[in-house]
């Protein structure tokens, strides 16, 4: 790897982001929960208890994207059954939600700030029951043992970085009271270099080290987030978080060219959609194109085009509602939508498909919601671990939009999410809000097979934006040949079913003008897409290589024994 190489954010520290390693590695977005793994990793721990410990690091580093208040799709090969599994441990709605919870009096929807920073917006946060399946059946140390690293982080005081002074920047407004005392001390906040005390946070850990996750779920920590709820008008009772149960899934699968992909299983779409434009783009050869063409932007703007089209009208939970999964990754399918891809110009009849052509099930109402960009701007974290017995932990977590909902649980240190406007505001369609669902997610933890042996794990935070930046990186690994971190940093671009394109600094500004004369609008600026974790395995060399993205403060380490 070429530590000249030119990165997508000026802050890149190439030796903090890169590591190389012969038997284990850790990528997280944060030093606090990467070092939290390793320590877990050298005490002889496997990737799964590494991995949880990651998860509580990330709730000490980075608590504006993840914490024990959200949810997280934990992604576990474990290598000796050779199985891939996903503990889902998505957030659901509270009993007493309903398909009009975010309609006002006059049955219109309620604005996205407004909803998104209220009690009625907090789902039932699933990631600790998550993590402690995972760790019961493969897991070798006791949770107490996971959760020390990150109290002790806690305790010491937590210094800022650059990123939670961008992010406490741009999304103060999202901060509750009890948030805003921790973060904006003396009405300020919170800047790069300061340090500040964690001490509620590191009271939940010692509560959860000596009680269990039954403290949060039936005992004292619950009780104190119905009690913080019920003061701003939410709708979960101690009964939602007694009765809250995970699911074990299996990943959904796909092929590209020689490889076989596992991704996450719907109620989050990522998989699918990512499995998908990959589907598209296998009917190109893009070795013809250089990374920086106007082509090869040109073909993964349709592909993500008309595969969202299909992801908007036919994601849901699927104990709610019959999904055309397998119409949606038919062979014959895929054939017919790719020939809505020219070369000539946008094509402005893109919308989504029939799948139920190519799959027996019965045709759903397709409902179109309002566009607000306030809502595509959610944030997450992922992180991802492998071990000297080749167990692979992929898990991306949130508590959805920076700061979650604002709420942070009175003298508890952690802010509750917001992942209940994942849901469709305005009712009829597959996302709509029922008690107990899930909503629609974009999490794409992601694990690649060559031979049946993993080759390549990563995933991504940013809203819908996750999916654009997994599939770029994977294909610029297995298509354009890159380096692990040189596929991470190539500059990445984004749309959905609109004609808008984020992009990132450092596209070819030659492809970009030949783009917008084909019909393409790009944002005014360039602005940072995503933030790929990844590893990735050389079983020839005997080498295991991990990378972080520059976009944060990412941390790989490897172990050579």
């Amino acid at each position: 790897m070429d530590k000249k190489m030119k990165t997508r954010s000026n802050r890149c520290d190439f030796d903090r982001e890169t590591a190389t390693g012969k038997i284990a590695m850790a990528a997280s977005a944060h030093p606090i929960a990467t070092d939290a793994g390793e320590k877990i990793l050298r005490e002889g721990g496997n990737a799964i208890d590494a991995a949880i410990a990651i998860q509580f690091g990330l709730n000490v580093g980075e608590p504006m994207m993840t914490g024990i208040g959200g949810s997280g799709f934990f992604m576990v090969y474990h290598a000796e059954s050779k199985t891939t599994k996903i503990f889902d441990g998505h957030t659901r709605a509270p009993k007493a939600a309903h398909p009009e919870l975010f309609l006002d009096d006059k049955g219109e929807v309620i604005p996205f700030k407004e909803r998104s920073t209220h009690g009625i917006g907090v789902g039932v946060p699933g990631i600790l029951k998550a993590m402690e399946a995972a760790r019961k059946e493969y897991g070798t140390k006791p949770l107490a043992e996971l959760i020390e690293p990150a109290a002790q982080a806690a305790e010491k005081g937590v210094e800022v970085n650059w990123v939670m002074e961008e992010i406490l920047n741009t999304f103060d407004y999202r901060l509750g009271d009890h948030a805003r005392e921790l973060f904006q001390p003396g009405g300020k906040s919170l800047k790069e270099g300061d340090v500040y005390q964690k001490e509620h946070l590191v009271k939940t850990f010692r509560i959860l080290q000596r009680d269990g996750i039954e403290a949060f779920y039936e005992g004292e920590i619950g009780e104190a987030i119905i009690s913080t709820l019920k003061e701003l008008g939410g709708i979960m009772e101690m009964s939602d978080l007694r009765d809250y149960e995970i699911t074990v899934d299996e990943p959904v699968w796909g092929t590209y060219r020689d490889y076989k992909i596992a991704s996450s299983n719907m109620p989050s779409a990522g998989g699918t959609t990512m499995l998908q434009i990959l589907k598209l783009l296998e009917g190109f050869d893009l070795s013809k194109y250089n990374a920086k063409s106007w082509e090869k932007y040109y073909l993964f703007t349709e592909a993500m085009r008309i595969a969202f089209s299909d992801k908007i009208a036919f994601s849901g939970d699927p104990e709610f509602g019959d999904i055309p999964l397998n119409g949606l990754l038919n062979e014959e399918y895929l054939a017919e939508r790719r020939k809505l891809i020219s070369f000539e110009r946008r094509n402005d009849s893109v919308d989504f498909g029939n799948p139920w052509a190519y799959t027996g099930g019965k045709e759903i109402n397709i409902v179109r919601q309002p566009f607000e960009p306030e809502k595509e701007r959610s944030e997450t974290t992922h992180f991802t671990v492998i071990d000297k017995w080749g167990n692979i932990v992929a898990c991306t977590s949130t508590v959805e939009h920076p700061f979650g909902s604002g709420i942070m649980v009175k003298d508890h240190g952690f802010v509750l999410n917001n992942e209940l406007t994942d849901f469709d505001a305005v009712p009829g369609g597959l996302n709509e809000i029922q008690p107990g669902k899930r909503p629609v997610s974009c999490k794409t933890p992601t694990i690649v097979f060559k031979d049946d042996e993993p080759v390549l794990t990563l995933g991504s935070p940013g809203g819908p934006t996750i999916i654009g930046s997994v599939f770029q990186t994977l294909i610029n690994v297995l298509d354009f040949g890159m380096d692990l971190k040189e596929a991470i940093e190539e500059p990445r671009i984004f749309n959905s079913t609109g004609p808008l394109i984020g992009w990132e600094s450092g596209i070819s500004m030659e492809a970009k003008g030949e783009m917008e004369s084909r019909g393409f609008e790009f944002a005014d600026g360039p602005f940072p897409l995503g933030n790929v974790q990844a590893i990735q395995i050389d079983r020839e060399k005997g080498l295991i290589y991990g990378a972080a993205d520059s976009s944060r403060e990412g941390k790989a380490t490897g172990i050579d024994g």
